[in-house]
């Protein structure tokens, strides 16, 4: 027997996502986003909600452009110190020693030390309550040589994302390869 527990945010797994925008000044900063995910195909692009709270809303409002950011394992720390202070009052690259680059494509800036990073240009965005739905146009995708696999697309095995645990708010990387998709479920 299942037990309710009401109408909560518990969805297993949320990306851990650094947003990347640049403020009014053209100061680089980061903010830690788990309510993402890609939401269409055709044009691709991803949805992110951010409290109007937060001073990564106003940057993106302002710029009409985002990155966003998956960390790997190894920057779990700096995923979660992103999340914790605002960048209007610090400078979080400048704390955490990551190096902010230049989108060629979109005005916002990526982290370096990343291994992927997604260029989006805001589409639209929607009030749905305590949270801002931005929707983003995928515009590039970049990673690194070292995540690649053969077919050129990152491998999910080498870029070793984060993801989070709404509710016991814990951090988790992701296990191995379960199977191919569209295949494993085949019935003959």
């Amino acid at each position: 027997m299942k037990k309710s527990m009401g109408a909560k945010t518990l969805v297993y797994p949320t990306p851990v996502w650094v947003i990347g925008t640049y403020d009014q000044e053209g100061k680089p900063n980061v903010m830690t986003a788990a309510w993402g995910s890609i939401c269409c195909s055709q044009p691709p692009c991803v949805a992110v909600a951010l409290r109007k709270a937060t001073y990564s809303y106003g940057n993106i409002v302002a710029r009409r452009a985002f990155t966003v950011n998956v960390p790997s394992e190894a920057y779990v720390k700096e995923a979660d110190y992103f999340g914790m202070v605002s960048g209007k009052n610090t400078d979080k690259f400048a704390v955490t020693g990551l190096t902010p680059a230049k989108s060629d494509l979109v005005d916002a800036p990526y982290v370096q030390e990343f291994p992927m990073i997604v260029e989006c240009r805001l589409l639209h965005s929607f009030e749905i309550g305590l949270h801002t739905q931005f929707i983003g146009e995928i515009v590039d995708v970049k990673a690194d040589e070292t995540v690649l696999n053969e077919q050129g697309l990152p491998d999910m095995g080498k870029v070793r994302p984060i993801v989070y645990a709404p509710g016991i708010s814990s951090y988790y990387g992701v296990g191995p390869c379960l199977g191919q998709a569209f295949s494993i479920g085949k019935r003959t």
